[in-house]
């Protein structure tokens, strides 16, 4: 069990990734370092744009934040921890969320457990999704605000506890909630699905509640320019009150953000529990969420009159596929202008194009796409949207999670993956769960189809499609483009 939850690694969590090897004297009571180490695929880390790198473009502009503002900033955001830096960071962060403004804080977990109770407290009710994240349940806990869970992404459950909770107002009293605050996640991890964000905003239009959506997975990983579910869907971001998200997943740095309107982002500075007690985010940290950010959107021409030039432009709502959700104009805030970088930046020209981000976004979508309906056809059953980079894969057995590892880890090429079992899911739905990158080949993906289709012959995982209706591995394999394109129209 260790083997499968506790193996050390060294070097950059990208493409591939070192694992350190152990050996166990005693049946695995104690795990010893042999000194050697195994090059792995990495389909395990949240990697979804490639940016976890130790050379190239941001490592470099990472060294260059190293020699001019050193490691830390040695104080909390409102006691002297505040740099020209973070506030470049916010505003750009902002930007590229479409939000009025932003918040940046040095750890994601702390985003919400830190920031949910500055927004909602006695008297108020939060309705959360059964799925949602421990930091949002520990934020909510924190907050003192009565809690409602409706299950994971049914919409008929949660119109009915709006309803009730509208009507019927606070417990023994009676009296209307202070506030209403729906939260929910963008992209659900241990899942991978999408929330059901254009029914969610037909509901606020209606119930008139606020709503809080947790973009940790989805921002910088979903929609055509990379900027989350609400591009996914082409609803403008400024519909929704508060949009939270981290830097870990598709930025390759840390720590976590919350945009919102100027008028609560300067709110949540003085009341969040980050802002005086939490060590502010690192120079090198804020460096590379800059840089990375900065090549996903490209920099504009400053000579360039129209939409490279910073404008803001207007585009049909969809969800990619040309489906309309919305009832007014989406404004897409463009690439970066200049000003908005630190002087001393300079992205090479690849990165500053905006070329190689709209690559690394269009591989990812292919990748998840392609490993997630190939698995499908191979006979296995995954949870999750074709669209999401987390790809589960049903185990059901738990007793089935350290063969699944060990077989999967001990091949010709070796692959590491996470397992996942209760109490993160419930007992009966243990899991592997990939995490397709950008990083990833297409043969990196034939490799993980071949090893999970000869792996779940053995442990016999294969209970989706019957037999006679599967693919083959090759046949899968062959038809690589028709599986990465489909639900994509």
């Amino acid at each position: 069990m260790d083997e499968c939850f506790s193996q050390p690694v060294t070097g950059v969590a990208g493409r591939t990734i070192l694992l350190l090897d152990r050996i166990s004297p005693d049946y695995n009571h104690t795990q010893l370092l042999t000194g050697t180490k195994t090059r792995a695929l990495n389909i395990s880390s949240y990697n979804y744009l490639g940016f976890a790198q130790g050379r190239g473009g941001c490592a470099d502009a990472v060294e260059e934040a190293i020699k001019r503002y050193g490691v830390s900033t040695l104080g909390a955001r409102l006691e002297g921890g505040t740099s020209d830096l973070h506030m470049i960071s916010e505003a750009l962060v902002a930007r590229f969320v479409g939000m009025e403004a932003a918040l940046i804080s040095s750890m994601g977990f702390a985003t919400n457990s830190t920031f949910i109770p500055a927004l909602v407290g006695k008297g108020c009710l939060v309705i959360s999704d059964e799925f949602n994240h421990a930091s949002i349940r520990f934020g909510v806990r924190l907050s003192g605000a009565h809690v409602r869970m409706f299950k994971h992404n049914n919409m008929e459950n949660l119109e009915a506890i709006l309803r009730e909770a509208i009507s019927q107002g606070q417990p023994k009293t009676h009296r209307p909630w202070k506030k209403i605050l729906l939260i929910v996640e963008g992209l659900y991890s241990m899942e991978g699905t999408l929330v059901n964000l254009p029914v969610i905003m037909a509901f606020k239009k209606k119930y008139k509640f606020y709503l809080f959506v947790d973009e940790a997975h989805s921002i910088g990983a979903l929609g055509p320019h990379g900027r989350g579910v609400a591009d996914y869907f082409g609803i403008d971001p400024r519909s929704i009150d508060i949009l939270m998200g981290t830097f870990t997943k598709s930025f390759g740095a840390a720590g976590g953000y919350i945009a919102g309107n100027k008028q609560l982002i300067d709110r949540l500075r003085v009341y969040g529990h980050s802002g005086p007690y939490a060590e502010s985010m690192t120079p090198p940290v804020l460096t590379q969420v800059v840089a990375s950010m900065a090549s996903i959107m490209g920099v504009a021409l400053p000579s360039l009159d129209g939409p490279s030039s910073g404008k803001s432009v207007v585009l049909a709502h969809g969800n990619g596929n040309g489906v309309g959700v919305g009832d007014e104009e989406y404004h897409h805030p463009g690439p970066a202008p200049p000003s908005a970088l630190p002087t001393w930046l300079t992205l090479p020209p690849q990165l500053a194009s905006g070329i190689e981000g709209l690559t690394r976004l269009r591989r990812l979508a292919f990748n998840s796409r392609y490993l997630h309906n190939g698995l499908i056809k191979l006979g296995f059953i995954t949870y999750g949207h074709p669209a999401s980079p987390i790809v589960p894969l049903l185990l059901f057995n738990p007793g089935k999670m350290n063969m699944f590892h060990r077989m999967m880890k001990d091949r010709q090429t070796p692959i590491v993956v996470v397992v996942v079992a209760y109490p993160a899911t419930p007992l009966v739905t243990s899991r592997v769960r990939f995490c397709v990158s950008a990083a990833h080949t297409k043969e990196d993906v034939d490799m993980v189809l071949r090893a999970c289709d000869e792996v779940g012959d053995v442990l016999d995982l294969k209970h989706g499609l019957r037999r006679g209706v599967r693919w083959g591995v090759d046949e899968v394999i062959e038809k690589a483009a028709e599986l990465g394109s489909a639900g994509a129209n």
